[in-house]
């Protein structure tokens, strides 16, 4: 039989604190400790004005996503639908009335701080589409028909973002999403048939980007072509890269770094100053602790007993994920330059908060993993 889910609470609040998977805190903490250390180098020694900043936004976090455990996982659900749309209005307002800095338009000026509603996006799609196919049986998602309303769902927002413009945020919303359509069970000649697709439309795509954005593209197929001007970030990144060595130049020692020739490293090249001071064995390092990150996550997801609640840790880990393959792929110049941040490391303020939200919501999957979760959202006993 069922009941309300809301009003019987399976697990006490100090059920819920010792079911916290506290290793996986311990992960997160690690890769942050690193990341003020890298802020710290960045300085040149000095906490100001980016590691002292830093480690409040990720203590403040941690606070956040403790809290956000402990909410049962059936009142997520609950109001997903919300948060996505609020998420959404918030993108159109961002359209209509949004702060312009470094040539986008991209934030809400709020007076305190400035909200970047398509990192919230990141959240609420994966909460909306989750959602949405926790309702759904296996033959209704092998129907084509029933993807075109989670379709739509992702493809209003992206156009939003990539209007912007923001390209690195808008392929991190479509390819997550492409995860849970796979955990979903949607077949893989539905995923061959777009990625056709795509390829068939790229010559027509190439006609609407910002003339910067072709430019990278351009830049990363051969950057030498503008040694000085265009490819001087991806050049310098790799010339960092190639310095470190097996064992790196040591803690604050690196030159590419702190001579300057190195751009933006306390942000999106953060990784390449991390493997010019530790070599070779401090990015693999980092990479194997992130890996650790990525192994558990999915492992809490599928742990679950309610399809909601895998969904919803598959979004989130996958998410992770891409923020890391596209970071480092980006500054070893695999793919082109997107302005995607290193989780935890990188120095950021909304990224920061969207990542401890959402490892918050992993956590509270993890925390009410055996709460069987009906059709409509109640409960089963």
């Amino acid at each position: 039989m069922s009941h309300d889910a809301l009003n019987t609470p399976d697990l006490t609040l100090r059920q819920k604190l010792w079911h916290i998977h506290w290793l996986f805190v311990l992960l997160l903490c690690a890769a942050a400790g690193i990341g003020f250390a890298m802020l710290y180098s960045a300085a040149n020694g000095n906490m100001e004005p980016w590691a002292s900043r830093q480690f409040t936004r990720f203590c403040v976090g941690l606070v956040v996503m403790v809290s956000i455990a402990l909410i049962d996982i059936r009142i997520w659900m609950r109001y997903a639908y919300v948060f996505y749309a609020v998420t959404l209005a918030l993108l159109v307002i961002v359209e209509v009335a949004g702060t312009v800095g470094m040539g986008a338009q991209r934030w809400l000026n709020l007076g305190y701080f400035n909200l970047q509603p398509s990192e919230l996006m990141k959240i609420a799609l994966v909460l909306a589409l989750a959602r949405y196919f926790h309702g759904g049986s296996i033959e209704d998602v092998g129907r084509p028909t029933y993807l075109l309303t989670p379709l739509l769902m992702i493809g209003i927002p992206a156009i939003l973002v990539l209007r912007q413009p923001d390209l690195g945020t808008t392929l991190l919303l479509v390819m997550a999403s492409g995860a849970i359509f796979f955990t979903a069970g949607v077949r893989m000649w539905k995923f061959a048939l777009v990625t056709v697709g795509a390829v068939i439309a790229a010559p027509i795509a190439w006609q609407f980007l910002r003339e910067y954005q072709k430019q990278r593209v351009l830049t990363f197929l051969n950057p030498e072509n503008d040694p000085l001007g265009s490819g001087y970030h991806i050049i310098q990144s790799k010339i960092a890269l190639g310095s470190g060595g097996l064992f790196g130049k040591g803690f604050m020692q690196g030159t590419q770094g702190h001579l300057r020739f190195l751009p933006e490293m306390q942000t999106d090249f953060i990784f390449t100053m991390l493997a010019e001071e530790f070599g070779m064995i401090g990015g693999v390092g980092l990479l194997g602790l992130y890996g650790l990150i990525l192994i558990y996550g999915f492992a809490m997801s599928l742990r679950c007993r309610n399809q909601f609640g895998r969904l919803v840790g598959a979004g989130i880990t996958t998410t992770f994920f891409l923020y890391v393959f596209i970071n480092i792929a980006m500054v070893m110049g695999l793919i082109p330059v997107v302005g995607v941040p290193l989780p935890l490391i990188s120095y950021g303020g909304t990224a920061m908060m969207t990542l401890m939200i959402g490892f918050g919501l992993l956590l509270s999957v993890w925390v009410h993993r055996d709460v069987m979760i009906g059709r409509r959202g109640g409960d089963e006993v």
